[in-house]
């Protein structure tokens, strides 16, 4: 039996304490892009651009483990937008992040490589630690959130999101999730929900953190009981955990979605006020270069009439130039636009004078700080926030799940297995588990 089959044995049995007795494998499978790649979809528009083309399934050689890191035997991973975009080389091709990393120090070239094992998200169990760790140990079963952060400098210490040196893990760093094996910081290692399978637990660490910070954290929107959150993308990764947060933190969501499947998901949650934008037909675009106004009333109004009259306080952005005008239009007077993606394009156009004159705040958030990710994952761990799996794939067919999120053919989260031979293992906590089972299963079957 090969190392990696021992490793992923001793898991399957339970038998966790073995893992610091075995070895660690020289090579493991990774789902990678090739830097000699990087052009091949030149030329062609976005949405022609096959991920299934682009990633592949490499044995690659263990990276060396430093101070402060640990590596990961994964058992299961996901596909976030920022995968698409390494996959299809937008907007830039990641290997420039991995030069540029490269250039920090003499550990950091470990990461400029001509190949990129990406990823951002993983449940598994901790297989060593370097010099210096000492909260985790081998055995351990652990998720990890993204955040890759060197905090030398001084402008982190506040807010890590902050730190000059920040990056997202598995996007602008190289070993990423989506692989047998992992390398991380130590101090991006969480506990693993104990109720959840391990490709639920994988499948929130992006996009549960980034809607902590960017609705309910200070750093965001600051979210508080009876504000109206208009919610784009509400079935969708970003957006389903926004609903759930609004949701609890007493909010009023109103969820946009693309079709009745979508919505009924969202009513699934609990919200009750939802537009299908598709039915409702809007066009905010009247061509390529000029956005249309009347649409932007038209859709306010649409709002008011679901909300008793009501603006939203909070826009929660992230398809970024389709809607961002819509959405600058839509919040209420002294209202705030929280933005984290642009996965319509980067560049947005609204019209100011409902900014300012009107007193309303646009935030930049991008993914959140150790102590956000570590609340957002302590309310997956006592049920209060339920993972949106939909569906699952293997890691073989990384491509064709990136496809999915690529094209919008998904819901929720599209879950990875990588030692995980089948779906449904890595559950402890039963009696929490068959408590929020529908929760769980919300996006199961759509």
């Amino acid at each position: 039996m090969s190392q990696l089959g021992e490793i992923q044995q001793a898991i399957l049995n339970d038998d966790l304490g073995a893992v610091a007795s075995l070895d660690v494998p020289e090579s493991y499978r990774g789902v990678t892009v090739h830097k000699d790649e990087a052009d091949m979809f030149h030329g062609l528009e976005s949405r022609d651009k096959d991920p299934r083309k682009s990633l592949h399934v490499d044995e690659v050689p263990t990276p060396e483990l430093g101070p402060g890191e640990a590596l990961i035997a994964v058992m299961a991973s996901a596909i976030n937008y920022n995968t698409v975009w390494t996959s299809i080389f937008e907007p830039v091709s990641t290997f420039k992040f991995l030069e540029r990393y490269g250039r920090l120090s003499p550990l950091a070239k470990r990461h400029d490589l001509p190949y990129h094992v990406v990823g951002s998200d993983l449940s598994g169990v901790v297989l060593r630690t370097g010099v210096g760790v000492h909260n985790w140990k081998a055995g351990d079963e652990v998720v990890a959130h993204c955040l890759n952060v060197e905090l030398e400098g001084p402008d982190g210490h506040n807010d890590t999101m902050l730190d000059t040196e920040q990056r997202i893990w598995g996007f602008e760093t190289n070993f990423g999730g989506l692989a047998e094996v992992a390398l991380v910081k130590a101090n991006q290692l969480m506990p693993k929900p104990d109720h959840l399978t391990w490709e639920e637990a994988a499948s929130p660490g992006l996009v549960n953190s980034t809607a902590y910070r960017q609705l309910v954290s200070r750093n965001g929107a600051d979210m508080k009981q009876g504000d109206v959150v208009l919610i784009w993308g509400a079935s969708g990764g970003l957006g389903s955990y926004a609903t759930q947060y609004a949701l609890n933190g007493g909010a009023i969501p109103v969820c946009v979605v693309s079709s009745p499947e979508k919505a009924e998901i969202c009513r699934k949650l609990g919200a009750e006020l939802i537009i299908d934008r598709n039915a409702e037909g809007y066009r905010f675009w009247k061509d390529e270069n000029n956005q249309d106004p009347k649409e932007w009333q038209r859709f306010g109004k649409k709002i008011r009439e679901l909300t008793g009259g009501e603006d939203p306080d909070i826009v929660f952005e992230h398809p970024g130039r389709e809607t961002f005008g819509a959405s600058v239009y839509a919040a209420r007077k002294g209202g705030t636009i929280v933005t984290c993606a642009s996965t319509s394009g980067f560049m947005h156009q609204y019209d100011n004078r409902y900014l300012w004159m009107n007193l309303k705040r646009i935030i930049g958030s991008h993914f959140a700080n150790y102590r956000e990710s570590w609340e957002a994952n302590r309310l997956i761990a006592k049920g209060l926030i339920h993972p949106t799996l939909s569906k699952t794939y293997t890691l073989e067919d990384t491509g064709q799940a990136a496809l999915d999120v690529h094209r919008n053919a998904h819901q929720g989260k599209v879950g990875v297995l990588a030692l995980a031979p089948e779906e449904g293992l890595g559950v402890r906590n039963h009696e929490l588990r068959e408590k929020h089972i529908d929760g769980i299963n919300a996006f199961r079957n759509v």
